[in-house]
């Protein structure tokens, strides 16, 4: 008896485990956004703002934490292709702005390529990787902080467009 294919696409029809084979697919412009948030003290977050920390400018090292994370992704995540990443974009912004009555940083990283594969992964790493740099460079005053909603907002190129 044979099994089914799976619709998780790493694996194969025997169950194991297995890097997608994209090259029958056509290379074309990709982009994803990934989105997140830390939430802290207020007092953290001036701090943060101010540009105050000890550890210096937090959010200019947090982005570029991001950036090496997305250009690492493959490394972390196993079954992940190794991508040539043309864009990687990371913001900030303070949390309330786009939710209201929460205190912290919110991080939108975009990733683009042109390639085989999107890069949902390489964006969620950068947003991931980003914030945890934050928690890191805060513990010290704030260790009550907390990492939320980290997800892909937006997804473009190959066979499926979509955003949330």
């Amino acid at each position: 008896m044979s099994t089914p294919a799976s619709p998780l696409t790493h694996f194969d029809a025997q169950g194991q485990a297995h890097m997608v084979d994209v090259g029958a697919k056509p290379a074309t412009h990709r982009v994803a956004v990934a989105t997140g948030r830390i939430e802290m003290q207020p007092e953290t977050l001036a701090l943060i703002e101010s540009g105050t920390a000890k550890k210096g400018d937090v959010l200019g090292v947090a982005r570029i934490a991001g950036i090496m994370a997305a250009k690492k992704t493959s490394e972390l995540i196993p079954l992940c292709h190794p991508l040539a990443l043309t864009r990687i974009a990371i913001e900030f912004e303070a949390a309330g702005a786009r939710h209201p009555g929460i205190v912290g940083i919110f991080c939108s990283a975009t990733v683009e390529t042109v390639g085989q594969t999107g890069v949902e992964m390489e964006a969620l790493t950068a947003v991931q990787v980003a914030l945890l740099t934050i928690y890191d460079m805060c513990k010290a005053v704030d260790r009550e902080m907390v990492v939320h909603g980290v997800r892909v907002a937006e997804k473009r190129g190959g066979k499926s467009e979509w955003s949330t």
